[in-house]
């Protein structure tokens, strides 16, 4: 604080404004680090393509097959045990709906892909997400490169 004559004390305009400028620097710097609660369609694509990759590598690792399988509403995986599928319930690899209002421009009910043991789909895989109006088109090679479009 500046004394100012008449022994008053106060903040000078300059000093106010720089506060100001400061505050809102970093109310604008929280909000674009802040989740968009309604989540957005970029979001499930990057969580599909993780998602993805884990499964190729877990196949590999494993060395016995992984389906995915997806659906309008939802995608997960499978695990080939004991000559039987059987889906997995926990970890990455779990079911998942797609977020908000997104959903999945398929062929049929469902669409399902086996990765080998060696990671290799045993076919390449092509759909929509579509939400809010906006369409996304996903495209996996037989490697499990998840690409969007």
């Amino acid at each position: 604080m500046k004394p100012v004559a008449g022994g008053q004390r106060g903040f000078t305009m300059v000093g106010l404004m720089v506060v100001i400028v400061i505050i809102g620097l970093l109310s604008g710097a929280v909000m674009l680090t802040m989740a968009d609660p309604r989540g957005r369609i970029s979001g499930d694509i990057d969580r599909f393509a993780g998602r993805v990759r884990a499964a190729r590598d877990s196949a590999i690792v494993s060395g016995g097959a992984v389906a995915l399988w997806v659906s309008s509403g939802a995608y997960g995986f499978e695990r080939r045990s004991q000559g039987q599928w059987e889906s997995i319930t926990d970890g990455p690899l779990a079911s998942q709906n797609w977020s908000g209002d997104t959903h999945a421009q398929i062929q049929g009910t469902q669409v399902r892909i086996v990765f080998d043991s060696v990671g290799r789909a045993d076919q390449p895989l092509s759909f929509a997400l579509l939400r809010d109006g906006n369409e996304v088109r996903l495209r996996m090679d037989l490697d499990g490169k998840v690409t969007s479009q």
